[in-house]
């Protein structure tokens, strides 16, 4: 099953290392003050995951 990173969005300080270290720009900050992946785009290699100050990222199961 293919991994996608997940945002805990009550964590996220919308402060966009894991928009500008995506590949896929499978990511994107938002105007409400977190960011969202883009689960069409995402390829779950993790690099949002390592460079999340607020590590409010994780890698999940498709659909978990």
């Amino acid at each position: 099953m293919k991994q996608l990173a997940w945002i805990d969005r009550r964590f996220c300080t919308a402060c966009g290392a894991c928009e500008k270290n995506c590949p896929r720009e499978a990511i994107a900050v938002l105007p409400e003050g977190y960011a969202r992946v883009d689960a069409e785009e995402c390829i779950g290699c993790g690099l949002c995951v390592r460079t999340c100050p607020a590590a409010c990222i994780r890698l999940r199961e498709e659909g978990a």
